[in-house]
């Protein structure tokens, strides 16, 4: 909820995802502790959809966002992420809609990564992820698609790779520093 030029940092993960024509529901979904409160409180104002559920364990809460709104795929983007880019987001679900992908379990653009911290898409099948959610380890209910990575010869996983190697790049918000990136990179104007 941390504020840049006056909205809130999910504000533009959100409107960024908004831009994406292929996506059929928006949905965030949060944790259903008192801290997450406030921010419930913004998604209704702007009239998002949310889902609450665990928190830590992400995994679980994701299946059951998916579940919920009867979603047979969905796409993971984390709230950290405001520079999102709506054409990464196009091109992943793009594959996955391919024919020859058709069967694949995880299509991504993190495995190996190319692209920065910040840009990462996740289109995960919610069976693949029910049918393995009780064999995931607390880190790996806490970063959902690690399970899948950490055991890939078990998955059917299509990367997306850059065109030019970005890893080094980081344009998520994890800590203080980052959101002094984030806020020249937006052109925060101070009031």
């Amino acid at each position: 909820l941390y504020k840049i030029n006056g909205k809130p940092l999910i504000w533009y993960v959100i409107n960024n995802v908004k831009k994406v024509k292929k996506i059929t529901r928006l949905v965030v979904s949060t944790s259903n502790t008192k801290h997450d409160n406030e921010l419930v409180k913004y998604l209704k104002s702007i009239r998002i959809q949310f889902f609450r559920g665990d928190l830590k364990n992400v995994a679980k809460r994701l299946l059951d966002t998916a579940i919920q709104y009867k979603k047979k795929n969905f796409i993971r983007i984390s709230g950290d992420s405001p520079l999102i880019n709506p054409k990464i987001i196009n091109h992943v679900i793009e594959i996955h809609k391919k024919k020859k992908f058709n069967g694949y379990d995880l299509i991504t653009n993190v495995f190996p990564r190319s692209f920065p911290k910040g840009q990462s898409v996740e289109i995960l099948k919610t069976k693949t992820l029910k049918d393995n959610l009780n064999k995931m380890k607390k880190k790996e209910e806490e970063h959902v698609t690690l399970y899948f990575y950490n055991n890939s010869k078990k998955f059917m996983i299509k990367n997306y790779r850059s065109p030019i190697n970005q890893k080094k790049n980081k344009l998520s918000v994890d800590k203080k520093y980052d959101m002094i990136k984030i806020k020249k990179i937006l052109g925060f104007k101070k009031k």
